[in-house]
């Protein structure tokens, strides 16, 4: 049976897929947080976009099951190392949540993966879209590192 987007597809995500996703992303980083002073790995979501396909003037919320973007943000503040100036870091895993569906990726135009709702995540899928996201981010770490 297809699920909609609705609040218990909602929670289901917030709930039952972020956390593990980020205890899988927090263990993926574990070499890279402590050459920061301050590391926030936080759930998000989005509460001002209005879908523009429903005239509905409910407040977006988890409670609705109407919001259209969730995901994880990171932030890495005060880089330490020796003789390199110091620099923040702040990256999304954006959830694009659709009709039917969902999709994930490091941006809202980049998609790694698209589930239906209240489908359980592999191990594998959990650990690839971790890996995949945590390797983007030691990419622009050193991006950052060479322009110092």
């Amino acid at each position: 049976m297809d699920h909609k987007r609705d609040k218990e597809a909602v929670l289901h995500l917030y709930n039952k897929i972020l956390p593990p996703l980020a205890e899988k992303i927090y263990q993926n980083l574990t070499e890279v947080t402590p050459l920061f002073d301050d590391f926030h790995l936080e759930k998000v979501v989005d509460t001002w976009t209005k879908d523009r396909n429903t005239t509905s003037e409910k407040e977006i919320s988890l409670e609705n099951g109407n919001v259209q973007q969730m995901g994880l943000r990171l932030r890495l503040n005060g880089f330490q190392a020796a003789g390199a100036q110091t620099f923040d870091l702040s990256k999304d895993l954006v959830f694009l949540l659709e009709y039917s569906t969902y999709t994930v990726g490091p941006d809202k135009n980049t998609r790694w993966l698209e589930k239906p709702y209240l489908e359980s995540w592999t191990s594998k899928e959990m650990e690839e879209t971790a890996s995949r996201w945590c390797e983007e981010i030691i990419d622009e770490i050193t991006q950052k590192l060479q322009t110092l």
